[in-house]
C-alpha cells in the first residue's frame, strides 16, 4: 500500500536571502524535505558580495521546485526584500504561502502544522514560537504564544516572520494590501510587524503556536535576534528613548488604518489600555513604566 498522502496541500514558500551562503545550504534542504505538503520555494536575493547567487543557481538547476526572482537589485534590508517577494510572486494555485529566512532550518512537519490548522479553519494565519540556536550548540525557547490582546498588533509583531503562513485568501489580502501601500510599506523595516498589524485589523483570524518547529539560528549578521539578553535590552531602550518605538507605532497604525478613526496611541492611550497593548506581561511592565517617565 502506498504512504502517499492523497492531494497534498502546496505551499509556495517567499525566501529573502542576502550573504547568506554560510547557511542557505541548509535552510533551503530543510524545506525541500517538508513532509505532508509540496513545496515551491521562491528566492528574492539581495544584492550580494559573497557567493549567494551561485548557491541558489545551482539549487535552482537541480530542482525545478527551486526559483530565483530576477536578481541585481539591491533593498538594504530584509523588509524590502519581502515586499518584493510579496508584490512580484504569482502565488495563485497555492494552498499556503509562507515566509523563510535564509539561515534557519525548519523541522520537517513545520508547514505539515500549519496546514492542518489553517485547513480546519482554526486560523487564517498561523505563526509559532521558535527554537533559538547558536553554533556552540546552545539553544533557547523564545516563547510568543502569550493570549492575544485587543490591541497588541499595534505595538508589537506576532514573533519572527518566518514563522508565518498564511492561508491563500488571507495572502491574497495581503499581497493586494502591500501593492497598494507599497512606497509606504517600504518606509516600514519591520515586514512580520506591519502584515501582522494589517491582518488583525481587517479581522483574520492568527495563531500564535506554542509549538516550535523551527530552529531561529543566532549570529552577529542576524537583523532580528532573540531580544533576550542584556544587549538586546539596552538597544531597545535606547530606541525608546530616541522615541523610535513611538514613531513606528504611529507610522504602522497610520498606514493600516489611514481609513478608519483615529487613535491617539500616546501616553494616555498605553497607561489607560496596559494590559490590551503587549502580549507578555513583562512587556506590559515594561510599557508601563516607559509611559510613566515619558520615554514613549
Amino acid at each position: 500500500m502506498s504512504n502517499e498522502i492523497p492531494n497534498k496541500p502546496i505551499c509556495g514558500v517567499l525566501l529573502a536571502a542576502y550573504n547568506g551562503e554560510k547557511w542557505i545550504d541548509e535552510q533551503i534542504t530543510s524545506i525541500l524535505q517538508q513532509k505532508g505538503v509540496d513545496v515551491k520555494i521562491f528566492i528574492s536575493i539581495d544584492l550580494s558580495t559573497d557567493s549567494t547567487l551561485e548557491k541558489v543557481q545551482y539549487w535552482s538547476n537541480k530542482d525545478n521546485r527551486v526559483i530565483i526572482l530576477p536578481f541585481g537589485e539591491s533593498y538594504g534590508n530584509a523588509a524590502k526584500n519581502f515586499y518584493r517577494l510579496i508584490k512580484d510572486v504569482d502565488t495563485s494555485g497555492f494552498d499556503i504561502i509562507a515566509f523563510s529566512d535564509q539561515d534557519d532550518i525548519w523541522k520537517n512537519d513545520k508547514l505539515h502544522r500549519a496546514w492542518s490548522k489553517i485547513s480546519c479553519k482554526i486560523c487564517d494565519v498561523y505563526s509559532s514560537d521558535v527554537i533559538a540556536f547558536w553554533e556552540n550548540g546552545k539553544e533557547s525557547l523564545i516563547k510568543k504564544s502569550y493570549p492575544q490582546k485587543k490591541y497588541d498588533h499595534f505595538f508589537e509583531a506576532a514573533g519572527p516572520g518566518c514563522t508565518y503562513v498564511f492561508s491563500s485568501r488571507s495572502f491574497l489580502a495581503v499581497k493586494e494590501f502591500i501593492k497598494d501601500n507599497y512606497s509606504a510599506s517600504l518606509q516600514i523595516n519591520s515586514h512580520d510587524w506591519l502584515i501582522y498589524a494589517y491582518c488583525r485589523s481587517i479581522n483574520l483570524e492568527w495563531l500564535i503556536d506554542n509549538k516550535p518547529k523551527m530552529l531561529y539560528r543566532q549570529h552577529d549578521k542576524n537583523q532580528v535576534g532573540t531580544n533576550n539578553n542584556v544587549s538586546a535590552y539596552i538597544k531597545r531602550l535606547r530606541i525608546v528613548n530616541k522615541k523610535q518605538y513611538r514613531k513606528k507605532v504611529t507610522s504602522i497604525y497610520n498606514l493600516v488604518m489611514k481609513n478608519s478613526i483615529e487613535l491617539d496611541l500616546g501616553r494616555t492611550f498605553i497607561l489607560r489600555n496596559i494590559f490590551e497593548v503587549r502580549r507578555r506581561p513583562r512587556d506590559q511592565i515594561a510599557l508601563f513604566l516607559f509611559a510613566i517617565m515619558r520615554l514613549f
